[in-house]
């Protein structure tokens, strides 16, 4: 099954660098070790979808950020 871009070049930039900032609190903020488990996926999570251009949870709402 083959998905089609849905991330456009902005949303690709805020994902790029919310993905920094979460992985940088989860290294350098003292939290419990669950915690930066958590942020540390939640980081790759963004990483993943800012390069492939596709995010599943726009599918069922149907979202598109890509330029026409």
């Amino acid at each position: 099954m083959k998905f089609s871009p849905n991330v456009g070049s902005v949303d690709k930039i805020v994902r790029i660098v919310l993905g920094v900032v979460l992985a940088l609190v989860a290294f350098f903020v003292p939290m419990a070790g669950w915690l930066a488990i958590v942020l540390f996926i939640a980081a790759a999570l963004m990483f993943v979808t800012a390069f492939l251009n596709f995010c599943p949870v726009y599918l069922p709402f149907k979202i598109n950020t890509r330029e026409k």
